[in-house]
């Protein structure tokens, strides 16, 4: 399997600063490309696979913090970096509570954004792999039969197999039946990890 392109998108209204932070981020080896307004981005936002979003906070039109908002909204894969003056730190820890993955103080240092930078892209690689586990997830729950979805439903709910054969009207041996094709057909290590997954799969999607 060939190795996904990793994305960072630089949003700055001021030119020079902003060919400055894709020439670092280029010299990490991370394809970097700038847009001078929020609007621009969202007009062309469409990663294909892990990166993130590094923005200013005070620009023309939409600012940084609305453009990490709709960002999360949009897409939660890609982390937002933000970067602000001084004085808006306790606007950029506001940020931090509503999505934002860090914010770096001006004046920064190359180092220590580059270091923000590469944590980001790690964090987006993870969701990236995450959702791909999911997706094969809930591709495996569709092909399990009606009466093994109410088993798989009753156990998540914490119901034991004495209660689930109740419930159901059926024997605890073909709950027992049940459970071990579930199983089969999810590949899962143990039942408990399955569960595990069930309940944060359907976290996500509510």
């Amino acid at each position: 399997m060939s190795p996904r392109r990793v994305e960072v998108f630089v949003v700055d209204d001021d030119e020079a600063v902003r060919k400055s932070l894709c020439w670092l981020i280029e010299s990490a080896d991370h394809p970097a490309v700038g847009f001078a307004t929020a609007e621009e981005l969202l007009d062309a936002f469409e990663p294909q696979g892990p990166g993130c979003v590094v923005t200013d906070v005070r620009m023309p039109g939409m600012g940084g913090l609305s453009l990490m908002q709709e960002i999360v909204a949009k897409n939660r894969l890609i982390p937002v970096v933000v970067i602000t003056a001084h004085g808006d730190i306790q606007m950029a820890v506001g940020a931090m509570k509503e999505g934002a993955f860090d914010f770096v103080e001006k004046p920064f240092e190359e180092k220590a954004l580059l270091a923000v930078i590469e944590r980001a892209i790690a964090e987006s690689a993870r969701r990236f792999d995450q959702r791909a586990k999911d997706s094969d997830l809930w591709e495996r729950l569709g092909r399990l039969t009606p009466r093994e979805q109410q088993v798989l439903d009753h156990i998540v709910a914490g119901m034991p197999n004495r209660v689930v054969a109740e419930e159901l009207g059926i024997s605890e041996k073909t709950v027992e039946a049940h459970r071990a094709h579930i199983m089969e057909k999810m590949d899962a290590a143990s039942f408990a990890e399955l569960v595990s997954r069930v309940v944060r799969g359907r976290l996500i999607e509510s």
